[in-house]
């Protein structure tokens, strides 16, 4: 292959690079054959995806191996435990055999938590006729997640991202699903539903035709429940021309329009994990179309050692969205699985980091929520730190629960700089924490809660 850089000034195309082609990479070749086989060791257990666009536009050659969009999308060693590397690394050194690669493979990949936070166990819907949507997720009371079959998969592909079974090949590991109808039936059930969430994947791989055959489906059905559609995509960063000048941008952003025509609200859920990702003029002026629509752009990332673990970046950023008419909303902390030992903040320090940001930007900036963990009991903030009979503690509170009732609610655990998740802390008062006792007696008849305020069990 003889590489060639894109043109960004007229109609580009996507160039997609995987474990099969990331070696014609020039930028690749540049590095030692050690660092690309260290590449191919975590590629063939983590999923890895790149795109010219993110290799020509928004990575710094010249900063490697330190510069965030490096890290963000292209293997690194650390992001295997020592153990999972070295069986991985004896496994290609020893065999080409595709087969008992992937079994090693899938042996290391069960061994990280592939399903954080109940998503099999407690999050999995059912209709009333005892149908288990596998393609969905119930776990708070107003929203519910919608994963289309068509959109499993990326632009490129974020190597923190905790939705990484989605791409491994694994399909047991899957949420997926095809029938737009059965969502319509379950929203129409479930009358305390006003969200739904397209989700992945990235609902944005799709074709609009085949976005807009879901949502036609929901505003066809006039559900008087559904006020809000919300699309969790990151293709603003990693593919601005989805908006653009791809041959159906035109269309996607007609289906925008529709959506806010009938009076539903669309929520863009963009992922942002770098001011460096806000850069290109094509984001820009990708942000400017979809805005145009009546759509609302709100933004989201986790905080990632070796991305943007940098209270100053995060203040630039959060000003940055402002000024392009985006609205802060989250900082999450790294989910239990994957690579979390590579890029999980302890939380003493998260919280410093979220604060110190926080209060270097206007008021039109602190829209945004965090530092948050998305956990098992629910969307669990930190707030601060205190004491309290001479002993320094966390404290901590839903902002959203199994149970609604929890939200708000503040509640303490011991001071630890080294905790990066909730498991790892411990209640500041007697053996457990407030919800715990609850949610392990009746841990399915907490996937949400009705209107009238009675328990439902999920199965």
């Amino acid at each position: 292959m003889t590489y060639q850089e894109s043109v960004w000034d007229d109609s580009p195309s996507l160039k997609s690079y995987t474990l099969s082609n990331f070696r014609d990479l020039p930028h690749i070749q540049n590095l030692s054959e050690e660092k690309q086989f260290e590449m191919e060791v975590v590629g063939n257990v983590l999923p890895f995806k790149a795109n010219n666009y993110v290799v020509e536009q928004l990575i710094d050659w010249n900063n490697i191996p330190t510069d965030p969009m490096y890290v963000l999308t292209f293997p690194q060693r650390g992001m295997l435990k020592p153990e999972h590397y070295s069986k991985m690394e004896n496994t290609l050194k020893n065999t080409s055999d595709k087969k008992e690669i992937a079994n090693v493979a899938n042996e290391i990949r069960l061994q990280l938590n592939p399903h954080p936070a109940g998503q099999m166990e407690l999050n999995v819907p059912t209709l009333k006729d005892g149908t288990k949507l596998y393609g969905m997720q119930h776990k708070y009371k107003e929203t519910c997640l919608f994963f289309p079959s068509q959109s499993q998969t990326c632009h490129a592909y974020c190597s923190f991202c905790f939705r990484w079974p989605q791409f491994v090949g694994m399909d047991e590991m899957k949420f997926a699903m095809q029938e737009g109808e059965q969502l319509v039936q379950y929203v129409s059930e479930h009358p305390e539903i006003s969200d739904v969430l397209f989700t992945g994947g990235d609902p944005m791989i799709m074709k609009a035709k085949m976005f807009s055959k879901y949502v036609d489906a929901l505003i066809e059905a006039k559900l008087p429940n559904l006020k809000t559609i919300r699309i969790g995509t990151k293709a603003l960063s990693y593919w601005p021309y989805k908006f653009l000048t791809d041959s159906d941008s035109q269309e996607m952003l007609e289906v925008f329009k529709k959506i806010t025509d009938n009076g539903i609200h669309l929520a863009f859920m963009a992922h942002f994990n770098h001011l460096n990702e806000l850069s290109t003029d094509a984001v820009k002026s990708a942000i400017k179309e979809v805005r145009k629509t009546g759509a609302q752009i709100r933004t989201q990332s986790p905080l990632l050692a070796h991305i943007n673990d940098d209270a100053e970046m995060w203040a630039k950023m959060w000003t940055k969205q402002v000024q392009l008419g985006c609205i802060p909303y989250y900082m999450f902390v790294v989910r239990d699985t994957g690579a979390q030992h590579y890029f999980g903040v302890p939380l003493v320090r998260a919280y410093e980091i979220f604060s110190q940001a926080y209060s270097s930007v206007s008021g039109l900036g602190r829209t945004v929520r965090g530092p948050s963990m998305s956990a098992t009991p629910g969307k669990v903030q930190v707030v601060g730190t205190t004491e309290f009979d001479g002993e320094k503690l966390l404290v901590l509170r839903f902002l959203q629960g199994r149970n609604p009732d929890w939200v708000k609610e503040p509640f303490f655990a011991k001071y630890d700089e080294n905790a990066i998740w909730l498991d790892d802390l411990k209640p500041a008062f007697g053996d457990k924490f407030f919800f715990e006792d609850e949610l392990t007696t009746h841990p399915k008849t907490l996937q949400y809660i009705k209107n009238d305020a009675m328990l439902i069990n999920d199965s």
